[in-house]
């Protein structure tokens, strides 16, 4: 699994002109299954990104994490994460779970979350939509975590 964090000010994600999530402070997180990715993969980047220290402690130091400061979590999927950019110039996407199986584990990982953190603080965006993602980084602030699927 891979997520890309973005600690924001504020951040949203639209579909056909339609809010499907919006947060204030918190995490911005880009999320894709690659293949070979379980349950397994998605609940140790879960816990991973939970316990992450990207918010600033009374010095100003990234000593917080987003269940110390109880802030927002936007989860959206964005399989061209993993894309194979190695060679040529037009992305491969065979790294990444087929669809069905993406889905359900983009939404094993929102049940989770909802379960394991503030639910009333977990918004998504929509598997398979076109969306339009708006964000104000704070910082900026990003970070590239993955949970390589077991070989």
């Amino acid at each position: 699994m891979i997520g890309l964090l973005q600690r924001v000010a504020q951040a949203s994600v639209s579909v056909d002109g339609e809010v499907m999530g919006a947060i204030g402070p918190g995490l911005l997180v880009l999320l894709c299954a690659e293949r070979g990715d379980t349950e397994k993969e998605a609940d140790a980047l879960l816990a991973k990104l939970l316990a992450y220290r990207v918010f600033g402690d009374d010095s100003g130091r990234m000593n917080r994490s987003l269940s110390d400061v109880a802030g927002g979590l936007l989860l959206v999927p964005q399989f061209t994460l993993a894309a194979d950019t190695r060679s040529g110039t037009r992305p491969s996407f065979t790294p990444a779970a087929p669809p069905e199986e993406g889905r359900r584990l983009f939404d094993y990982a929102v049940a989770r979350a909802r379960q394991t953190y503030e639910a009333d603080q977990v918004h998504t965006g929509r598997f398979g939509a076109h969306m339009q993602v708006a964000l104000v980084n704070d910082g900026p602030v990003t970070f590239w975590l993955q949970v390589p699927p077991a070989r």
